[in-house]
């Protein structure tokens, strides 16, 4: 009867352990879909920041720099966390705006084009969003 009642309680907790396997990596799944909608929203933040000092650049030109600046850390933070193709591609997009936009500014453009940024940013957000 003790034996029985033994291999009962091994039974029950080898199936926990199965069942709590899946649950773990489930949970790293969401871990990594949250660390990308909250840096999408990080980066999307400052995109904002970026629209405000295009339309301020002859105030503070430096602004821009450091908009850029922010979008380019939050992207490789996101880039080095994830292994989705879709959002790989996203933040490949936004890169290359990104790097547009620097080289317009370093070519003279005191107002350049950042559709592409916001655009590149909108889609990022929509392949992060759950």
């Amino acid at each position: 009867m003790a034996a029985r009642r033994h291999r009962r309680i091994a039974v029950l907790a080898a199936a926990v352990a199965l069942t709590a396997v899946p649950a773990v990596v489930g949970c790293s799944a969401v871990d990594k879909a949250l660390d990308c909608v909250q840096t999408a929203d990080a980066i999307a933040d400052s995109v904002t920041d970026l629209q405000q000092a295009v339309e301020n650049a002859a105030n503070d030109p430096g602004r821009t720099d450091e908009a850029l600046a922010s979008i380019d850390k939050n992207l490789d933070t996101l880039g080095d966390k994830t292994d989705n193709t879709d959002v790989s591609k996203a933040v490949g997009d936004l890169n290359k705006a990104v790097d547009n936009v620097r080289t317009a500014i370093k070519t003279g453009d005191e107002t350049p084009d950042i559709t592409p940024v916001t655009d590149a940013a909108g889609e990022l957000t929509k392949v992060c969003t759950p």
